[in-house]
């Protein structure tokens, strides 16, 4: 079977990382969850006490280990051998993601990385740039919207789930600040590829917008018998 890439890209809470694991899963294909790597150098930032700045960044970069594992309840995040999957999702991280991954010397490392993981195909990898830098040749590309309540409601109700108190209105406020930074970047801002399929989400369960990639993805791996 002809193993493809699925780039699915998007701004905050529009459903990527959901859907990306539910596709990967149905399809066999290995999920990278790529935001999962800038939060990790963020945390490996706020713990090291240094100046915010490219050269704190390459020091650290060259002193941290990071890595993307699998196991049966997901994709797991470890840093220096530490699994900090559920540490990078904390709003104090979340706030510094954003910034460190718009540093250019981040950036080129992570993508450096991420394509050497998904190289031979067969992945599903999710993030803000990786259908139109990381991997602009994917066999398919998607890119997720949503409105910013939407995606607040959505974003809250996982904040909750881990008894962490914030409000609606607070989350609206970092996704909208979150979607300035993302857009207006130097180095591989946010955009939609111009070969991606634009879905809206704002009214879709995941059910369903994984039922539309997935479809999409079948069409194009069962192409490559016709």
């Amino acid at each position: 079977m002809k193993n493809i890439i699925i780039a699915i890209d998007g701004p905050a809470g529009s459903g990527k990382t959901s859907s990306a694991k539910i596709v990967a899963e149905k399809l066999n294909y290995v999920y990278i969850d790529t935001g999962a790597m800038y939060r990790a150098f963020a945390l490996a930032w706020l713990r090291s006490g240094m100046e915010f700045n490219t050269n704190s960044f390459k020091s650290i970069m060259e002193n941290s280990k990071i890595e993307l594992g699998q196991n049966e309840s997901g994709q797991k995040t470890y840093l220096n051998e530490e699994d900090v999957s559920e540490l990078i999702r904390t709003p104090e991280v979340t706030k510094y993601a954003s910034s460190i991954s718009a540093d250019k010397f981040v950036r080129y490392s992570m993508v450096d990385k991420q394509r050497v993981l998904g190289q031979k195909g067969g992945v599903v990898m999710d993030g803000r740039d990786i259908g139109t830098d990381v991997f602009p040749q994917a066999e398919l590309k998607i890119f997720l919207i949503a409105s910013i309540e939407a995606r607040a409601k959505r974003r809250l109700a996982e904040l909750v789930a881990k008894n962490i108190e914030v409000s609606l209105e607070e989350v609206m406020d970092q996704i909208s600040e979150r979607d300035y930074n993302d857009s207006n970047r130097d180095v591989n801002p946010l955009r939609q590829a111009e070969d991606a399929i634009k879905l809206d989400t704002s009214d879709l369960t995941i059910q369903e917008q994984t039922d539309l990639i997935y479809n999409l993805a079948t069409k194009i791996i069962n192409s490559s018998y016709d």
